[in-house]
């Protein structure tokens, strides 16, 4: 009987965690601080330490007419377009020769304050913002 009971809370929780809404355009306009920036997947894992994150002050910014700007340290990182797949950014930047790449933010988690983001493969990183 508790092992009936332990799977389906198990199944109940499963179920519930992949029920998470998918994210509104409107609710991520406006500009993100920086709080913590990781590389898991890289050999060894790295990240950015919180002097850096001071000092440099990264932020991506998400605008109405659904441009992105990713900016650190005073300087325009990277710029494009997004679209909002479920629960991950379509990001379509705009390289400096004029051409474009895509490829997907997906969104580990999101409030009206936090969200956290990653891209994958062996140089994806992990970004935590804030909403200022």
């Amino acid at each position: 009987m508790k092992k009936i009971a332990f799977g389906l809370l198990l199944l109940t929780v499963t179920v519930l965690s992949a029920c998470k809404s998918s994210v509104k355009p409107e609710s991520l306009y406006g500009k993100w601080k920086y709080t913590r920036v990781r590389n898991p997947n890289a050999s060894p894992p790295d990240s950015v330490g919180a002097v850096t994150l001071q000092s440099e002050k990264p932020y991506i910014q998400f605008t109405q007419q659904d441009s992105l700007i990713i900016n650190w340290d005073s300087k325009v990182l990277s710029h494009g377009t997004f679209k909002i797949d479920g629960r991950n950014i379509q990001y379509k930047e705009i390289l400096a020769d004029g051409k474009t790449r895509e490829f997907p933010f997906y969104i580990e988690d999101f409030t009206d304050k936090q969200i956290i983001f990653s891209t994958k493969g062996t140089d994806g990183s992990e970004v935590t913002a804030v909403k200022e």
